[in-house]
């Protein structure tokens, strides 16, 4: 399991009994993690100074208790990047922290490259990939199609001091943006996507992506360079392990472009107990010139 240990301004302090108690920045929140089974005590005393908690509803949803006095928003760091968190509906907070390791792989990626490097940033939310691929020195083409979101990330490219870099904020349909750029011969050497699990298209098309991600990941294979670096796909979605995603890689861009795949499950490590909680899958294609 790949994770990340340079976290100063995240931390995951412990989990039980289906929660996280989390450090962001200087504030303390409770979430729901229905991941997390075991119900080990919790003794850390911060279970009961947290500054919010997430109840989920019986009826779907939920509603966060607020027991302190929080900012609307605040920003927390991960080494030279910014962002805005805040406590938003169905518990998120607008940032996903496990994902910094793949911000490192990409970005490392990105300055190995030695050359001009252009990204497809595909279901970007805030934007954290993004900055990563800024900050990194390459050209980013930003997709989601949740206007809020993408305001957000533009948000945070200013925190960040990233927003005079070579950017395209885009509102739209990833599926549809993408056969355009077909249309149009655009080429991309990074593809990034972390798709949702479900999920509605603008004329009300349902998304499943089990049954969706090997046609996507052959249409963004369009899209690719001759000497593109790497696709990384994420996933939330249980029924969609680390192993089938790296397969559909194989399958899909091995062919066309030789190189290599893996995957692997990420993770945050616990405070607590010093294992790592798993949050999530990704599997990676690395082009021949991909060091």
């Amino acid at each position: 399991m790949r994770n990340t240990t340079e976290w100063k301004d995240y931390e995951l302090i412990d989990c039980s009994d289906g929660e996280r108690l989390e450090r962001w920045g200087n504030v303390i929140l409770i979430r729901p993690d229905p991941q997390v089974i075991w119900k080990t005590p919790k003794t850390n005393p911060l279970w009961k100074k947290a500054d919010a908690r997430y109840n989920r509803s019986n009826k779907g949803g939920g509603s966060w208790t607020v027991y302190k006095k929080m900012p609307d928003f605040w920003s927390i760091g991960y080494k030279n990047l910014k962002f805005n968190i805040k406590t938003m509906g169905f518990k998120h907070t607008g940032l996903f922290p496990e994902q910094a390791v793949n911000w490192d792989l990409v970005g490392q990626t990105i300055k190995n490259a030695k050359r001009e490097v252009s990204v497809l940033n595909l279901f970007s939310y805030t934007g954290a990939a993004t900055l990563a691929c800024l900050e990194a020195g390459a050209r980013v083409v930003h997709v989601d199609a949740s206007k809020g979101m993408v305001a957000w990330a533009k948000e945070n490219s200013v925190a960040s001091k990233l927003n005079d870099r070579p950017v395209r904020w885009i509102v739209d349909d990833c599926i549809k943006f993408v056969e355009r750029e077909i249309r149009r011969g655009n080429k991309y050497d990074i593809i990034i996507m972390d798709p949702p699990s479900y999920g509605r298209g603008p004329n009300g098309e349902v998304w499943k992506l089990e049954e969706e991600v090997y046609n996507f990941v052959d249409l963004c294979s369009n899209v690719l360079s001759e000497n593109a670096l790497m696709m990384l796909i994420n996933s939330y979605t249980t029924g969609l392990s680390p192993a089938v995603m790296q397969y559909i890689l194989g399958s899909v861009i091995v062919p066309k472009f030789k190189g290599r795949v893996s995957s692997d499950e990420i993770g945050l490590p616990v405070t607590q107990t010093g294992m790592i909680l798993p949050c999530g899958a990704t599997a990676v294609w690395q082009g021949e010139n991909n060091g």
